[in-house]
C-alpha cells in the first residue's frame, strides 16, 4: 500500500514539473525559431543577389549585369556574362591564367562569354573580367589584383598586356559561343583548352593543360605539359605552322590536299604519318623531314616526351 502511494506521489510531482516547464519550453521554441529565422536571413539570403557598383556601370554601358551567389560553407563563385557582335575575320580572345577555357559554336550571330569564378582561401570578386575591344576584335581577360599599384596588371590583345596572380588561389573558367566566321584565341596557364569544330581559325596556347581543338580553317597549338589533339579543315596558312610541347604527344590531322614541308622531333617517342612523304631527312623515328605533296608551306612539331601523329582527315569538316 505504501509502495503505490509512493508511486502515485512520484508520478503527480513530475506531472506539476512538466505544467509548470511548458510556458518555459514554449518560449524557448519561439526563441530559437526568431534566432533560425535572423541566422538564415544575414548568412543566406545577403549572399543570394550581390551587384557589384563596377558590374552595375558595365550594365549602364550595355553589357549585362553580372549576378554572383555566395557559398556560406567554404567555397565561394561568382559568374560574368558578356555578349556582343563581332565581324566575321574578326577575333574573339580570351586570356586567363589559373582555369580551362572551352570554346563552342554559337547557331546566332552574337558571341557569347560565360567565366565562372571560385576560390578557396581567396575571393572570387577579386578578380576582375575586363572587355577589350579593339580594331581586331574583342579581348576578354581575367585580371587579378596586383600587389604593385605602380605596375598594374592589363589587358591589352594579342602578345600584350601582363597579369599576375600574387598567390591568389581564384580560378577562372571560360566558356564561349562563337559564331561563323570569328576567329578564336584562347590563352591561359594552368588549365585545358578545347573547342567544338569551329568554323574559322584557332590559335590555342597553355603552360600546363591539354588541347583539343578543331578549325574550319587552320589552327595553331602549344602548351609544355601536355597533350595536342588538333584538326585542320583549311591548309591555306603562310608562314609557319607550330605544334609544339614538351610532356606529351601531338596528334594532328590535315586536308588530303595539304601541301608542306615538314620538320617533326620528338626525343622520347615516334613519329608516324597516313601521308605519302618525300623525305629528305629521317635518321630514325625521332626525327623527320619530308614533303607532302608539292611542299610551300612550313609545318612545326616538336615535343621532347611523347609521340607524333600526322594524319589525314576525314572529308567534310
Amino acid at each position: 500500500m505504501n509502495e503505490m502511494k509512493q508511486k502515485l506521489t512520484t508520478i503527480l510531482f513530475v506531472a506539476v514539473l512538466v505544467l509548470l516547464a511548458a510556458p518555459l519550453a514554449i518560449e524557448q521554441v519561439g526563441n530559437l525559431k526568431g534566432f533560425a529565422e535572423r541566422w538564415a536571413k544575414n548568412n543566406f539570403l545577403s549572399g543570394v543577389v550581390i551587384v557589384h557598383a563596377s558590374e552595375r556601370a558595365e550594365a549602364n554601358n550595355g553589357q549585362r549585369m553580372s549576378i554572383s551567389v555566395a557559398n556560406p560553407i567554404q567555397s565561394s563563385a561568382d559568374e560574368f556574362h558578356w555578349n556582343g557582335r563581332i565581324n566575321q575575320g574578326q577575333t574573339i580572345e580570351i586570356k586567363g591564367i589559373n582555369g580551362s577555357i572551352r570554346a563552342e559554336t554559337s547557331s546566332g550571330n552574337e558571341t557569347q562569354v560565360t567565366a565562372k569564378k571560385t576560390g578557396r582561401r581567396s575571393d572570387p570578386k577579386e578578380v576582375e573580367i575586363r572587355v577589350v575591344e579593339h580594331s581586331g576584335g574583342v579581348t576578354i581577360c581575367a585580371i587579378y589584383p596586383s600587389d604593385s599599384p605602380g605596375n598594374p596588371n592589363s589587358c591589352e590583345p594579342g602578345e600584350n598586356g601582363s597579369s599576375r596572380t600574387h598567390d591568389n588561389d581564384v580560378q577562372v573558367n571560360f566558356t564561349v559561343r562563337v559564331p561563323q566566321g570569328v576567329r578564336f584565341s584562347g590563352k591561359t596557364v594552368n588549365g585545358d583548352i578545347e573547342t567544338s569544330a569551329l568554323s574559322s581559325d584557332v590559335d590555342a596556347k597553355t603552360v600546363n593543360g591539354s588541347i583539343k581543338i578543331a578549325a574550319g580553317g587552320i589552327a595553331s597549338a602549344k602548351t609544355v605539359n601536355g597533350s595536342i589533339n588538333a584538326s585542320l579543315g583549311s591548309a591555306n596558312w603562310t608562314g609557319t605552322l607550330d605544334f609544339k610541347t614538351v610532356n606529351g604527344g601531338i596528334t594532328l590531322d590535315l586536308p588530303s590536299n595539304t601541301n608542306a614541308q615538314v620538320q617533326a622531333d620528338t626525343l622520347n617517342g615516334e613519329i608516324s604519318t597516313d601521308f605519302p612523304l618525300t623525305t629528305e631527312s629521317r635518321t630514325d623515328r625521332r626525327h623527320l623531314s619530308g614533303t607532302i605533296g608539292g611542299g610551300g608551306r612550313e609545318l612545326s612539331l616538336k615535343t621532347v616526351n611523347g609521340s607524333i601523329n600526322l594524319r589525314r582527315a576525314l572529308s567534310g569538316f
